[in-house]
């Protein structure tokens, strides 16, 4: 089996505080080329995903700490239901406009493949340093630590059309996340456990539109939210010593918890009606206005597969030894640490250092149109031109959407 690490955690690898108005993203995929970057991205969705990212790092920080405390494994069992579901219904919804067009594969090549290749290598090596492990080998086909979702992205991303065309797309996703789920004979590679079992959520952010996320932010939301926060976190202070946390990883199927099949369907069902609940009540605190963070959710992807390292190196180098870090003082300084680490990792100078590996551009490994090379053109151009009819179908989209919306709005 993959080791990976318990706390889930790949691409990353992104509702405006005026209710009229949603301007989509041209991408779903964190690592954008500049010309992605360059136009205009919604400050709600940004937020939306360095608050995710943010609550991944401190669920890292917090897992060696649960043995010791009950409040941080509540803690813990609570983000755990809604951090990557949340994130990946992101991923979802941005992936609405993929299509199998070539320059959209080149994107999925370089914004997702390649960084999974870059860091599955780094991390072994980083495992046969830092963990005393010289022999660890490297493998493509079994992720390691935060690996599997990139490889869950590229396969998810590649289904999309599938699922366009599909009648009933989430409950055929629900179905084969529940047969997965009782499926021990599925294996490691590619860990194809979590690929199918987080499947409905990506597949749920492909069918939201617009109005969906304007639904979860009204004031009346926001003030149910609160509540069922409360109930969760008291349901998982009660659920912390009885209930194993694997089941929050889905990369394992019932058999493999030492559980019967048919409680594999059972958990997969409810676990998926808790965490729907949850996503809702996340998105419905988040800020939908630019803040001073709102920028950083551009570089997500970056603060999650860099943070790894550290992660798993403060378990290599034993830095949870120390008696201070379990008291009430050493868990409030770590999840401190953790949210000022991410917060850094995900800034602009972190990403020009390591563009070449998350956003390599790799012009030298794709053909030029043939096309465009008949009339004397460029690449560049034939991109120029691809990325105007596709901004022309993606505003045409967004004036449909807000034009239904005004029409289902009750008077006032």
């Amino acid at each position: 089996m993959s080791e990976t690490a318990r706390p889930t955690g790949p691409h990353a690898l992104a509702l405006p505080p005026q209710r009229p108005t949603l301007r989509p993203l041209t991408t779903a995929n964190p690592g954008a080329h500049a010309a992605g970057r360059s136009k205009q991205r919604d400050s709600f969705f940004d937020n939306a995903k360095y608050l995710a990212i943010v609550l991944v790092a401190m669920g890292h920080a917090w897992e060696p700490l649960r043995g010791d405390s009950r409040a941080a494994a509540a803690l813990y069992i609570t983000v755990y239901t809604f951090h990557m579901p949340a994130f990946i219904v992101i991923s979802g919804y941005f992936s609405r406009s993929f299509d199998a067009s070539a320059q959209r594969i080149r994107r999925l090549v370089t914004g997702i493949a390649v960084p999974y290749v870059i860091f599955e290598v780094a991390y072994t090596f980083f495992k046969r340093w830092a963990g005393d492990d010289p022999d660890y080998p490297i493998s493509l086909l079994d992720p390691w630590y935060l690996t599997w979702f990139l490889a869950a992205l590229f396969i998810w991303r590649l289904t999309t059309p599938l699922w366009k065309l599909v009648r009933w797309p989430l409950p055929i996703a629900l179905a084969i996340a529940v047969l997965a789920s009782v499926s021990p004979d599925i294996g490691d590679d590619l860990d194809l456990q979590r690929v199918l079992q987080f499947l409905p959520f990506f597949v749920l952010g492909l069918v939201l539109k617009p109005a969906h996320f304007q639904m979860v932010r009204r004031r009346e939301a926001r003030i149910l939210a609160l509540p069922v926060f409360a109930a969760a976190l008291a349901f998982a202070y009660w659920a912390a010593p009885r209930m194993n946390a694997a089941w929050f990883y889905r990369r394992d199927s019932a058999q493999e918890l030492a559980a019967p099949g048919w409680s594999g369907a059972v958990m997969t069902i409810a676990l998926f009606g808790c965490s729907l609940i949850l996503v809702a009540c996340f998105f419905a605190w988040v800020p939908g206005r630019k803040l001073w963070f709102t920028a950083l959710g551009a570089g997500t992807l970056y603060g999650y597969l860099l943070h790894g390292f550290l992660a798993k190196g403060s378990r290599f180098w034993d830095w949870y030894d120390a008696d201070w870090v379990h008291r009430p003082l050493g868990e409030i300084t770590v999840t401190l640490l953790a949210g000022t680490v991410i917060t850094l990792l995900c800034t602009p100078p972190v990403q020009r250092v390591f563009r070449f590996a998350m956003e390599p551009r790799m012009t030298w490994a794709f053909r030029q149109d043939a096309t465009a090379l008949a009339r004397g053109k460029g690449l560049a151009q034939v991109e120029g031109q691809r990325q105007q009819e596709q901004k022309q179908q993606e505003q045409k989209l967004q004036e449909q959407e807000q034009q239904e919306q005004k029409q289902k709005e009750p008077a006032e």
